[in-house]
């Protein structure tokens, strides 16, 4: 993604509820601080509606759906245009399922904006089964729009595990603590105790804890160093525990205005659509959350 966007649009899917529209707003900012275009979907379902072509639904019945669709798309326009004036916006209304549309539009995405509630606006639905499984398939970044307003003074929080996702999160992380001007909070947990008492036990077997969180500290500034000659305007600082990933992220991302994490981490099993650390923060974190696949 950070090396071949040009010409390509930052996508936002619209659905009539407030949480899209945040999601347009966040998606009109990023596309400006770009230098992209913003394009906005709707989608109509109609596969699933028309199995129930045996309750008499006419094609009326479909068309007035596109024209709610259309109604949405206006809004969202309107939404993105008070904020950036200039920006270039289109909008479609595109018939299918939404995993499928979301995939096949993020092939040609830059980047791609959901909000965190609903296509179709009902609480959890974005953050269940739609979002994760597009986040696992998509062919670029996607972000769940979620928390309220960010302080634009707020950190980029990036976990870092050295895994390939992790190191396209940190790729895209920099960008965007640059693009802000902001600073840029590497986070490094590399204990999956879960209870103290674990890693009490782990002790008395003559565990050295104090090398291994000075190995790890070392590690993670071998990972940040080439991003820091890239980007030399970037202040980073390193936060390296051994606690769990999910909840040292989670804590750093009280006062963010994004999160940028690997769709799999290290410790995660290949045979998951979505791993366990990025799951709990598009349902738990307080601010925005991008999450990149690895680089191909």
């Amino acid at each position: 993604m950070t090396s071949n966007v040009a010409g390509r649009p930052v996508v936002a899917a619209v659905d009539g509820s407030d949480s899209a529209l945040d999601a347009v707003r966040w998606a009109a900012d990023e596309a400006t601080r770009r230098g992209l275009s913003l394009h906005l979907m709707h989608i109509v379902e109609v596969s699933a509606l028309a199995y129930a072509g045996a309750f008499g639904l006419s094609k009326d019945f479909f068309e007035a759906m596109r024209e709610s669709g259309r109604h949405y798309l206006d809004d969202a326009v309107t939404a993105a245009g008070k904020l950036h004036p200039e920006l270039p916006v289109t909008a479609e209304v595109v018939d299918g399922s939404p995993i499928p549309a979301l995939v096949d539009a993020s092939q040609q995405a830059a980047m791609i904006a959901l909000g965190s509630r609903g296509l179709g606006g009902f609480p959890g639905m974005m953050t269940g089964s739609t979002a994760i499984a597009t986040i696992a398939r998509a062919h670029c970044p996607v972000v769940v729009v979620r928390g309220e307003q960010p302080d634009p003074a707020g950190p980029v929080v990036v976990g870092v595990d050295g895994s390939p996702t992790s190191e396209s999160a940190l790729a895209l992380a920099f960008e965007e603590a640059s693009f802000r001007g902001v600073e840029l909070v590497a986070v490094h947990g590399w204990s999956e105790f879960a209870i103290p008492d674990a890693s009490s036990f782990a002790q008395r077997f003559g565990v050295d804890w104090d090398a291994v969180q000075r190995s790890q500290e070392e590690q993670l500034a071998e990972r940040l160093a080439g991003y820091g000659e890239k980007h030399p305007d970037v202040t980073v600082r390193r936060v390296v525990k051994g606690r769990r990933a999910r909840q040292l992220l989670l804590d750093n991302a009280r006062g963010a205005q994004l999160v940028v994490v690997g769709s799999r981490g290290r410790s995660e099993l290949g045979g998951l659509l979505l791993g366990s650390t990025s799951q709990a923060l598009i349902h738990h974190a307080p601010c925005p959350v991008l999450v990149v696949r690895a680089q191909s």
